[in-house]
């Protein structure tokens, strides 16, 4: 009997408008800064794959914010650092900050068209809804400006618990949060191994929601995952 399941957010809930390298330049351009959006995209992807977790063991609550925008603004400045135009931006931190501030909005993001409906079927089922997500406090912003928000009991991020997916200590806090048993619980996230690995490591059953597969698109739809699990 399922009760609750916890799902990831960017890449499984919603996704990024174009590309992250197309968004960077539109607001590099601001600033002189000409590139191809394509170049800088891999370069994101290069640096995001690269840094550490985004998770702060031990840290107040109230510096979690600015932890979060350091560990942001030092991806992104990798990432122009590797195309080698980072000396070429004024005021890189400034650029950054407008940057980070667009994120926290609904205009980068879009909800993939299967989401509302299941999500929508399993609360009608008596399902109870949570996200797990690695993304940092701008997660809560986002759910509400996309009408996400009410669909979730709770929100379990990286950066509050102080470790990222696929550390057993978040789907260990989220199971708190949630007062409920692992036999009850299914996750659903788009990573093979923080999510799909990160689940069943600690006995949570999961499902990989690989949207980058589409000559199977049958298997990543969340109108499908119905006839996976036992969700009664």
């Amino acid at each position: 009997m399922t009760k609750i399941i916890f799902l990831d957010a960017v890449g499984t809930l919603f996704g990024v408008r174009g590309s992250v390298g197309e968004i960077y330049q539109q607001f590099a351009t601001k600033w002189g800064v000409n590139i191809s959006p394509t170049t800088v995209n891999q370069a994101f992807f290069q640096s995001f794959k690269t840094a550490p977790p985004m998770a702060f063991p031990g840290v107040e609550s109230a510096k979690i914010p600015d932890l979060e925008f350091e560990w942001w603004c030092q991806v992104a400045a990798e990432t122009y650092k590797k195309v080698g135009v980072f000396e070429q931006f004024s005021d890189f931190k400034q650029f950054f900050q407008e940057l980070y501030n667009y994120f926290a909005t609904a205009a980068p993001w879009f909800v993939y068209p299967d989401v509302k409906p299941a999500l929508t079927k399993w609360q009608k089922s008596g399902i109870k809804l949570a996200v797990l997500s690695n993304f940092d406090s701008r997660l809560y912003p986002v759910l509400t400006a996309l009408e996400l928000a009410e669909f979730f009991d709770n929100v379990t991020i990286s950066t509050e618990v102080g470790a990222a997916k696929p550390d057993s200590k978040i789907f260990t806090a989220a199971l708190q949060k949630c007062d409920c048993t692992i036999e009850e619980t299914v996750h659903i996230g788009d990573s093979f191994t923080a999510d799909y690995q990160g689940a069943n490591n600690v006995g949570i059953k999961a499902f990989w929601l690989n949207r980058n597969a589409p000559s199977q698109p049958e298997l990543n739809q969340f109108a499908n995952l119905l006839d996976c699990f036992k969700f009664i």
